[in-house]
This record gives C-alpha cells, structure tokens and sequence, in this order.
C-alpha cells in the first residue's frame, strides 16, 4: 500500500496518543534515527504526526504507524523520508552563531600558518540541512585563501534537505539578513558577492561548490568518516540519548585530525 497525499482535511482535533502508543513511536525513531524523543516532547511529537497523517487521509496513529513499518518498500522507504523531515528541527542559516565562525576563522589562519602552503584542509557540516552552515564555511576558506586546498563534506540523513543544500539556492529577503552575522563573523567583503540574484532567490556561486560534497550520512550506526581539521556539530547531540551522545563523541575524536577543531556552538 502506497501513500497518497489528499485534500480532505479533517475538522477533528488531534487525537490524544496513549502511553503505548507513544512508546512504539519512540522506539521506532530511536531504532532507524537514533533519534531520542523525551517524555515532554509528546505533544510535538503528537502534533507533528497529526499533520502528516491528515495530509495522508488518515486519523490514528497505529493505522499510520503500521503502515511505515510493513508498507511497500519504495512508497514506506520515501514516507519515511518525509517524516523524519517533519520531525528534525532544521534551524540554520548563514554565519548562525557569529562567535562561533570567528573561531572558525582564527582556526583557518592559524592552520594556514603551520601546515605550509601543501596541506590540504578537510571540514565537515554534521547534520547539514539546507547547506547554508557548509557555504559558510566555504566563504571563510575562500577570504583565508584557502579554498583551492579544502576538501568540504557536509552530510544528513534527510535525502531532502541534501537535495535542497546541492542547489544552494535561498530567498533573498532571508539572505539580506544574513550580512550582520557574516560581519560579525569577520566576513571581509560583501556577502552577496558570493550569491547571484534571481528573481526572489539568490543561488549560491558554483565557485563555492567546486570541492563540496554532499552525503547521506546516519549518526547513529555509520561509521568514521575521514580525517577531519575542522567539525561543524550543531542541533545534532540534542536529539540523541546519552549513549549515544557518548558514542558521537567517540566518532568526532576518530574522524578528527590531531590538532582539529570541533565547534557545536551555544544550542
């Protein structure tokens, strides 16, 4: 059985989940997310549900529930996908955190200085979302003249937002709001000199693209991935119980190049 999306919009009011019920849901998450959803976040978690399933047509959770587990392969792999968008929180944007993408910067110089002008520089954007932490970062190398020297990995589990952070493309009134926190950030021009504007939207330079790569890439049961100087880490570690806080700890400390920097920033 597939998932179709339909207008019919119900009138009701979101159905209470029972303690069981509730139970089955954070266990799923938990299996193929890694995900941690607290007691207190019951009423997010009824919410969110309660949207995606009155766009389904459907008005209980078990009906829903059962369906993602032993639905179609293709149509319970792609809802699934869909889900797990509706429920991560995917707050980003450019420069978000300006302290932290000064330390960033000090980093950049002080490794530019070190390693000579041969070493090549590896970053990774954990829990990437829409890409705008990954394009600054890539703006930071390109003002430290170390771009050409910089491989960028920037990785999520959510196929969709990967899609969206490859085109790079952002509305234009958000981008505007952006310039205070790239000047705060150190930023040393202008930060539309690395977008072009089209319409209502700029799209991100393909000069920023040339060595970045996007990545599905599961927290919670993937392994090391490469030898990293620097690590972008935030809205991650929340989502996730301590075992496997600990466990991610342990990963950033494999992937991470002795004399690394590993920046979550403030949650």
């Amino acid at each position: 059985m597939g998932f179709a999306v339909t207008d019919r919009w119900s009138i009701k009011s979101a159905p209470a989940m029972d303690a069981e019920q509730f139970q089955l849901w954070q266990a799923l998450l938990e299996e193929r997310t890694g995900m941690t959803l607290a007691p207190e976040r019951k009423q997010f978690l009824e919410s969110s549900l309660n949207i995606r399933m009155r766009e389904l047509g459907l008005d209980d959770y078990d009906t829903y529930y059962q369906q993602l587990v032993t639905g179609a392969t293709e149509s319970r792999a792609m809802e699934w996908s869909t889900l797990v968008d509706r429920l991560t929180v995917q707050e980003t944007s450019f420069f978000r955190h300006p302290g932290s993408f000064a330390l960033v910067e000090d980093y950049l110089g002080q490794f530019a200085a070190e390693r000579g002008t041969g070493a090549t520089l590896n970053a990774w954007s954990v829990g990437c979302s829409t890409g705008e932490e990954i394009y600054s970062m890539a703006i930071l190398l390109e003002e430290e003249g170390l771009y050409e020297r910089a491989m960028l990995y920037a990785t999520d589990i959510d196929k969709n937002v990967l899609a969206a952070a490859k085109k790079g493309i952002y509305p234009i009134h958000a981008f505007k709001q952006y310039t205070d926190n790239y000047r705060r950030a150190g930023g040393r021009q202008s930060l539309s000199d690395y977008a072009t504007a089209r319409y209502d939207s700029v799209i991100m330079e393909q000069r920023l693209k040339r060595t970045l790569v996007f990545a599905d890439h599961d927290l919670a049961t993937d392994q090391v991935f490469g030898e990293m100087h620097v690590i972008l880490c935030r809205n991650v570690l929340i989502y996730f119980d301590r075992p496997l806080q600990q466990r991610l700890c342990k990963l950033f400390g494999k992937s991470q190049d002795t004399g690394g920097l590993l920046c979550q920033g403030p949650h």
